[in-house]
């Protein structure tokens, strides 16, 4: 994908969508039954059980298991996949009835049938795997069945956003034979009904994709089978794309990479598809740490931070600076932070400390993880360190970890400020806003926040027109802004990168920005 092709979009289609549909890939409809291609990322999954991963471990859950339902290519809302239809059964939003196509089964053969569904989506709340997926499910009251085939969801309020709760990754669908009810799966294996069933699974190094013959939903298989291979350091991963040991990665570039690989000749046989991306990056305040709890400490630090600079240094115009939670193109994004500080300004945060009483620099420790988001996390951190410690008004230290050992530190509440990632779960500006409140949520940080949990999105939640919800949200954004819980700091453009041989990766993206890797395939003819 090296012949780069921007793909401009609409802040009204963005509202719905934020994917690389319509751009530039050469695709073709021919495909080869035995195509093997091998894909890199530097997302590697946390566990292979849906029930205990809200990350990029849907990456790989979205090509091996199956939802009742997802979104076909072209599609901008949640269409039926393993149900054969699905609706709101009440003017409320708070009834919603599936029926599931006739005959569905797992991988190993077993029946895909309602009781399978209720287990699966029953676990995840049993469960309750801390930052897991089982925070998404708080509007579900019970899941009940009728019979093989029907399975209604009962809700304890209204929720139009159900239905794109559904169609995430961590709604995947389990065989109750091989999945505990009360604990995670241990082991290397999966059993799921997707198109690809897991042959083998290297932790941290590759998943072997193979097309499953028992799969039977919307995806239109362009290859035959893929290999995932997971790399900790991006600088890698683009040398094996560059000497054809991968096919295509989806994850990971740093700013650097991408200017390089745009650059190329195309007799390098390279080439590169930008879109603007709904992912964004912030900061999470740890309100257990006296530094981090104080709001002057969290305001001044938002008064400092200069994020035109963080992304010229450290993305190199592959970012945006970003001054909301909700990321511009999505409905109901607001410039909050920058309406309300301006640019970066050293005396306005010394006197905010000041009034504060605070006279001395302020010591902290920002944590980050070294190998999830691509090499340019190092390079983003260096910046605000050198930033914030240049003011005169703080000490910070650096330090990092791999993932895994990352996200156990940041549930257990180790850090006083950390960097954390966001990619949507759905296309909405409820899934920017609701992740981040209550007592459990994303980042493993209380947020009571009364006004946004009980009042703004309830209302929100009752109105199946999602346009006509920006009133709420604009307030939602105002009360992150009053707390700096979170600063938000920037907002990522979406780069898909392959040889010049494969095709549909224009397709590939959907709505979550996941990779469907059923439509990457070698072209047969030009």
């Amino acid at each position: 994908m090296f012949n780069r092709t921007r793909c401009l979009q609409s802040a009204a289609a963005l509202a719905s969508i934020s994917l690389l549909s319509g751009c530039g890939l050469l695709s073709s409809d021919e495909s080869d039954t035995e195509q093997k291609l091998a894909v890199g990322t530097t997302s590697t999954p946390s566990t292979l059980d849906p029930a205990g991963a809200w990350d990029g471990s849907w990456e790989l859950y979205r090509n091996i298991f199956q939802t009742l339902v997802s979104y076909p290519t072209g599609s901008t809302i949640p269409e039926p996949d393993a149900a054969e239809k699905c609706a709101f059964a009440d003017s409320s939003n708070q009834v919603y009835t599936c029926t599931l196509r006739e005959g569905l089964v797992f991988s190993d053969g077993a029946k895909l049938d309602a009781a399978a569904v209720k287990y699966s989506i029953d676990r995840i709340i049993k469960i309750d795997v801390d930052g897991g997926p089982s925070g998404l499910l708080t509007s579900l009251d019970k899941v009940e069945t009728d019979g093989d085939r029907t399975v209604t969801f009962r809700l304890n309020k209204p929720d139009a956003t159900f239905p794109f709760v559904l169609a995430t990754p961590a709604m995947s669908l389990v065989n109750p034979a091989d999945y505990p009810k009360d604990e995670l799966r241990k082991g290397d294996e999966i059993t799921g009904s997707g198109p690809y069933t897991l042959e083998s699974y290297k932790p941290e190094s590759m998943a072997e994709l193979v097309k499953n013959p028992k799969y039977d939903g919307f995806a239109d298989m362009k290859n035959d089978a893929v290999t995932i291979r997971y790399f900790q350091d991006s600088n890698v991963m683009v040398a094996a794309l560059k000497s054809k040991e991968i096919d295509a990665t989806f994850r990971g570039l740093t700013a650097e990479q991408v200017i390089d690989l745009e650059s190329q000749p195309k007799e390098k046989g390279l080439q590169v598809v930008e879109a603007v991306g709904a992912e964004i990056r912030y900061l999470v305040f740890n309100p257990k740490d006296p530094a981090a709890r104080n709001p002057a400490v969290r305001r001044a630090i938002a008064q400092v931070v200069d994020r035109g600079a963080l992304v010229d240094k450290a993305y190199k115009g592959t970012a945006e600076p970003l001054y909301s939670m909700v990321p511009s193109g999505v409905a109901g994004h607001a410039t909050s932070f920058f309406d309300s500080y301006g640019e970066p300004s050293v005396p306005k945060a010394k006197a905010i400390l000041t009034k504060a009483g605070i006279t001395e620099p302020v010591p902290l420790t920002f944590w980050y993880t070294s190998d999830r988001y691509g090499s340019s996390t190092a390079k983003e951190f260096a910046e605000l360190k050198r930033q914030l410690n240049s003011s005169g008004l703080f000490k910070i230290t650096l330090k990092h970890r791999p993932w895994k050992e990352f996200k156990d530190g940041y549930l257990k509440g180790e850090y006083p400020v950390f960097g954390r990632g966001w990619a949507p779960d759905f296309p909405d500006p409820d899934n920017f806003i609701a992740p981040f409140v209550g007592k459990e949520n994303a980042v493993g940080t209380p947020y009571d926040t009364p006004e946004i949990t009980s009042s703004l999105l309830p209302q929100s939640r009752r109105e199946s027109d999602r346009i006509a919800v920006a009133k709420q949200f604009k307030r939602a954004q105002d009360i992150f802004l009053e707390d700096v819980r979170l600063l938000p700091l920037w907002q990522g453009k979406l780069y898909v990168a392959a040889s010049s041989d494969i095709a549909g990766g224009e397709r590939a993206l959907d709505p979550q920005t996941i990779m469907q890797v059923w439509q990457l395939h070698r072209k047969t003819s030009w």
